[in-house]
């Protein structure tokens, strides 16, 4: 299986971001974490990270007939984007939506998720373990997912 991981703005800043709320981790570490992850479920993996909103557009595109699925943290695309939800939609692929934090247990407007329409899962407060649990989510949780 082929899965594509999308983040949105702000999120090649962790560890520097707000380790309070998202850790002492970076974004290089979260990529190493999935990497490894991928390498023991068979799964394949490839990496995408914009601040921008058309350029997220695009890659969510771009995963059309090269991919089997999507894990997607927006970051705060989350509550203001219609085109991210359209792009999910046009493409049709299963997707699972990741947030680091409890979005549920912030700021009111944080409970506003655009894109949850289109995916079949939403993994929220589970810090970058919920990257994985994505994956799992869209591979069955089986080892050997990406092998016939």
């Amino acid at each position: 299986m082929k899965i594509l991981v999308i983040n949105g703005p702000n999120l090649n800043m962790l560890g520097i971001r707000e380790p309070g709320l998202y850790g002492q981790e970076s974004y290089a570490d979260l990529l190493e974490m999935i990497r490894k992850h991928a390498e023991e479920t068979g799964t394949e993996v490839s990496f995408y990270q914009s601040n921008h909103e058309g350029d997220l557009v695009d890659a969510i595109q771009g995963a059309w007939g090269t991919q089997d699925g999507i894990v997607i943290n927006p970051g705060a695309y989350t509550h203001t984007s219609v085109a991210l939800l359209d792009a999910l939609k046009a493409v049709n692929l299963p997707a699972v939506e990741v947030h680091i934090t409890d979005v549920d247990e912030r700021e009111p407007f944080r409970k506003i998720s655009y894109i949850r329409a289109a995916c079949r899962r939403t993994i929220s407060g589970h810090g970058l373990r919920g990257y994985l649990e994505a994956m799992d989510e869209l591979t069955g949780g089986c080892a050997d997912a990406g092998k016939d």
